[in-house]
């Protein structure tokens, strides 16, 4: 068992170390990566700050002698990415745990951000009760909110240190009972609004012969997907709940990014995508709306998240670069359109019915998608069992059936 602690010895060196023989005394060999930039290490590390730095493409001398923060942050974020996976490779990595502050949390989730997923990933941070997108993005990294800055050794430290501590030693000591098939994985997106539908897919593809792992669109796990295809792990995607792309065209808070839609095209493996959810744009609480929303068509979903219909003239735009993505795929891909509405409230009935506004969606793809790719219009709505099955039984032609 090998876990590796990433830290600023100048300036946390008695808490790391304090970590370090938590570890120790559980039988866990301790690799200590030094990311500090400024001082002398308070405990001997392993991997020196200068090796660090080095492995970033500068020198410890320089950054001292820039004398810039940010810089150095990012140096040394860079440094110990790359050290962090090259004792994952040589076997010397099991698991990764850091503490710290602002900048350390920086520097460490840089680097665990970029070791594969199921690797355990634990950040003691003093950020971890705030926004911790930016440390976690679409990784499998674990925040533990410090409470007390990690600032010296007391009863409160010792006790959230040495948790942390041991709950490495748990996930580096015992291999997970997880079973591993060798089936073709599809990836699945899902949105509260479009679960029914994804739910009765996800049945027929796995009564099929696939494994499927189904992944909610908020912005992360629409990146959590487009990463796993990139890295192999995906072998075909049905994009039921492309909603994503509304967030990014008109400012959202659950984009993507610009890039969502793009993965599965360059890689070359089928996709079928539709128009799920489409029909909104995410805010958090009614009173955090941005002005310029204020009067638009607003439904709360719940208290933490606030949905607006997006509008004809938003949608077509969307049906425009929904068409264009999938165009540039160079595997098979379809496009599968709900013409009964995009979401459980686009149905006559609901709040966001909108027949204008979906026309206008429909309309665009079809204008703007090229004769190449497959598109199926089936007269029910995204979440029917009739659209469902045709999303699916697409994809599974496309991928020749699980057997190959």
């Amino acid at each position: 068992m090998a876990v590796v602690v990433v830290g600023t010895l100048d300036t946390k060196g008695e808490e790391i170390g304090f970590a370090r023989d938590v570890l120790e005394s559980q039988g866990v060999d301790v690799h200590l990566v030094d990311a500090g930039v400024m001082g002398d290490p308070e405990v001997e590390p392993d991997t020196t700050a200068a090796e660090v730095a080095e492995a970033a493409g500068t020198t410890l001398d320089a950054l001292r002698e820039d004398a810039d923060r940010g810089e150095a942050m990012e140096a040394m974020g860079d440094g110990a990415t790359a050290v962090a996976l090259e004792l994952h490779q040589d076997g010397v990595l099991e698991g990764i745990l850091g503490l710290g502050g602002s900048g350390n949390t920086s520097i460490a989730t840089t680097a665990m951000r970029a070791l594969p997923y199921g690797v355990p990933k634990l950040m003691v941070s003093t950020m971890a009760s705030g926004d911790v997108r930016p440390y976690v993005e679409s990784s499998d990294v674990m925040m533990l909110y410090s409470v007390a800055d990690v600032e010296g050794l007391n009863q409160l430290t010792r006790r959230i240190v040495s948790n942390a501590a041991l709950a490495m030693v748990g996930m580096v000591a015992n291999e997970p009972d997880v079973e591993v098939e060798a089936k073709p994985t599809v990836g699945v997106t899902m949105f509260g609004v479009t679960t029914p539908g994804v739910q009765r897919a996800r049945e027929y593809l796995e009564e099929h012969g696939y494994e499927v792992i189904v992944f909610h669109a908020t912005g992360t796990g629409g990146r959590a997907m487009e990463d796993l295809v990139e890295q192999g792990v995906i072998d075909g995607v049905l994009d039921v709940t492309t909603t994503e792309l509304a967030d990014e065209l008109v400012g959202g808070v659950l984009s993507a990014g610009p890039d969502r839609l793009e993965a599965a095209g360059e890689r070359g493996i089928p996709q079928v995508v539709s128009t799920g959810a489409l029909d909104m744009v995410n805010f958090g609480p009614e009173d955090e709306v941005p002005g310029e929303f204020r009067d638009r068509h607003l439904h709360v979903h719940n208290p933490q998240v606030t949905l607006m219909r997006t509008t004809a003239e938003e949608n077509a735009e969307l049906g425009r670069v929904l068409a264009e993505k999938v165009n540039a795929a160079t595997g098979p891909s379809a496009v599968v359109l709900p013409l009964g509405g995009v979401s459980m409230l686009d149905v006559e009935g609901e709040d966001f019915h909108d027949p204008e506004a979906d026309a206008a969606l429909f309309d665009a793809i079809r204008e703007h998608l090229d004769d190449d790719v497959e598109l199926v219009e089936v007269d029910a709505d995204v979440n029917a069992e009739e659209f469902a099955l045709t999303m699916a039984r697409t994809l599974d032609e496309y991928m020749g059936g699980a057997d190959g």
